[in-house]
């Protein structure tokens, strides 16, 4: 999809192909927790916090950044990033089970858990992708770092992709079909073509540049957002009242007041349960993919906002709010997205009325013609 924030922009391109969504923002749903074997979570999850105190324990030296194994590996890892992950919960032990009583001095190595003993049905499905016999779990995943994608940044998720895949080479190769494939690399998550989903939604994200920097955009940081409200909870940039839902009202009101401060919503078009099937899907060459189904996916939308630990929270935007680009996002837009099928109806109804009466007309002298003839000959 092509997403322009110029409205002259949109203008002359309107009868061309659709803009990219997405720039620095978040994806997915909590709904991947199916990927994780139930009796794996209870199993690590049962004790009386016996798990969060063993990462304490493990923390006291791991949390060093000098810290390396006897091999002189660097064993160092960040707490901060650690403890927003999922795997903290469930502890260090349930990965790492067997630990000598004289670690870290005797110099045994504990054990490492394979991601397949909880994570079987993602192995499974991974397995059967294109990526399954070419990358292994940790080439893309840091377990003492993963998050849920709904915690992630579009740009932490590309980044990924990056490690193996050329940004610059995979947007010659997308140039031989695709227009203008820099725009859609650069705010298109692979994933949303890559993988499979039922259903996918849109998921705003705040972006800030320096001035006279030109279109060059980066997501704001939580720093930033906490200069405008004092301190508050960030959340209020926008959702002004509070009440975890963002209104029409609450876009226009952050359009009217901080745009002028070199700052804008963006947005992404995005999985709304994220797969491990990657593949190249024939349905994403043909543009209407997009263009024909934004106004569904728009229809439902979030705004994710940084937090300060890392990560993202989303907020629920009021349904098909983000629809109104004169004043609730006037920086994003995804042709297609005002498509409606009982404007379809209606538009079709007038040109069939237009139609209809050249036509009957046509008939009906069709239908008199001897009539005609006859009257001619007597005149």
């Amino acid at each position: 999809m092509y997403i322009y924030n110029r409205a002259v922009w949109l203008c002359i391109t309107v009868t061309v192909l659709f803009a990219a969504s997405v720039s620095a923002t978040v994806i997915g749903s909590e709904k991947e927790d199916k990927y994780v074997r139930k009796d794996a979570v209870s199993r690590n999850n049962s004790g009386d916090g016996l798990s969060r105190a063993g990462n304490e324990k493990c923390m006291s030296c791991h949390a060093r950044k000098e810290i390396k194994s006897l091999a002189g590996k660097v064993v160092f890892i960040d707490p901060v990033k650690f403890t927003a992950t999922t795997h903290s919960i469930v502890g260090c032990t349930s990965c790492h089970d067997q630990v000598s009583p004289g670690h870290p001095a005797d110099g045994s190595a504990p054990s490492i858990a394979k991601c397949g003993d909880c994570h079987d049905p993602v192995r499974e499905e991974y397995s059967k992708s294109l990526h399954g016999s070419k990358a292994r779990c940790n080439d893309c995943h840091n377990p003492h770092e993963v998050k849920l994608p709904v915690f992630m940044s579009g740009d932490e998720i590309n980044s990924k992709c990056a490690k193996c895949h050329d940004t610059r080479k995979t947007i010659r190769s997308h140039s031989k079909w695709l227009t203008q494939a820099d725009l859609h690399i650069d705010s298109l998550l692979c994933i949303t073509c890559h993988t499979g989903s039922k259903d996918y939604v849109i998921t705003m994200s705040i972006e800030s540049r320096l001035p006279g920097s030109g279109d060059a955009f980066k997501s704001a940081t939580f720093e930033e957002l906490a200069k405008l409200i004092n301190g508050e909870d960030i959340r209020k940039v926008i959702d002004q009242n509070g009440d975890n839902l963002v209104s029409l009202q609450e876009l226009r009101d952050f359009n009217h007041h901080l745009r002028g401060r070199n700052m804008r919503l963006w947005g992404m078009m995005t999985p709304e349960v994220v797969t491990h099937s990657y593949q190249i899907l024939e349905n994403r060459w043909d543009c209407s993919f997009c263009h024909a189904s934004g106004p569904k996916a728009m229809q439902k939308s979030f705004i994710a906002f940084p937090e300060k630990e890392g990560g993202y929270t989303r907020l629920a935007v009021e349904k098909g709010a983000i629809l109104d680009i004169l004043y609730g996002t006037p920086d994003f837009y995804m042709l297609g997205t005002t498509r409606s099928s009982a404007l379809n109806i209606f538009g079709a109804l007038i040109v069939a009325a237009g139609l209809s009466f050249p036509v009957s007309h046509g008939f009906f002298r069709f239908l008199s013609r001897n009539k005609r003839k006859e009257n001619d000959h007597e005149a």
